[in-house]
């Protein structure tokens, strides 16, 4: 049997997400026009785009924050306005959305992760302070845990929001500017952490970034396709290891 059927036989080629001539205008501003865009299974999408070509706007519909004005959105077969298993989507946002003066310790925001839409008002058991601990442990941070986020360098505030991200073992992890704002050298090292778990992992990934040179430098140097001021430069994992359902931090922790 080919590789590519063993591929479609482990399930690793469906549809995470459709964009279907996605349209959004703020007071009459064209910010996005009739994007159209497919992520299958195990891709790495890297986004690019100039200030206020939408690249926000349209990571906000994604996540079902906002509504397109035209066009369709759809997440794992499911269109937008009607999916409910938001524990398949781990986000990491920018960094200057993030107040520094924000009283919480490192092992209550990578915890907050787990408050969901149905997880809000809900206890959290054993087995949510067994995760929060696996992602420290994945990530090399369990030593913070007790300090507070705003007294942490830039790279230790990514990895823990990255730990926040991951304590659901998402599908689909979407990062927004995740290099801004830290040194070279802790870019490369968050970079290579997340290429090798795209590369060893069954996760997929959409990153938004104005760092063409590392971008290019895994997703190649010319964009798949092109939507207005949008560019989709496009990578997808082929590596069979861990399609098989394995549990990302339990993973990470080992090859850590």
């Amino acid at each position: 049997m080919d590789k590519s059927a063993t591929l479609q036989q482990a399930g690793c080629h469906r549809e995470i997400i459709r964009l279907d001539e996605v349209s959004y205008a703020y007071d009459s501003q064209t910010i996005l026009s009739d994007v159209s865009f497919r992520i299958m299974e195990r891709d790495f999408v890297g986004l690019i785009g100039s200030n206020g070509a939408g690249k926000t706007t349209l990571l906000r519909m994604i996540v079902g924050l906002t509504r397109p004005q035209k066009g369709s959105i759809s997440l794992f077969g499911t269109p937008a306005g009607q999916f409910k298993d938001w524990n398949m989507i781990g986000y990491v946002p920018q960094r200057n959305h993030f107040n520094p003066l924000f009283p919480a310790t490192v092992r209550e925001v990578v915890l907050s992760g787990l408050y969901g839409r149905k997880k809000l008002f809900k206890r959290i058991s054993k087995e949510d302070v067994s995760r929060c601990e696996d992602a420290l442990g994945a990530l090399k941070i369990r030593d913070l845990g007790d300090k507070k986020i705003g007294a942490l360098s830039g790279g230790q505030q990514q990895r823990v929001f990255l730990a926040r991200a991951l304590i659901n073992n998402p599908k689909l992890l979407i990062l927004d500017e995740p290099l801004s704002g830290i040194d070279v050298e802790t870019q490369q090292t968050f970079f290579h952490m997340i290429k090798h778990m795209h590369q060893r992992h069954n996760i997929t990934f959409l990153m938004v970034s104005h760092d063409m040179d590392m971008v290019r430098s895994y997703l190649g140097q010319e964009p798949k396709e092109k939507s207005g001021k949008l560019s989709f430069y496009v990578r997808h994992s082929h590596d069979l290891e861990d399609c098989d359902g394995t549990d990302l931090l339990h993973s990470l922790r080992k090859e850590g």
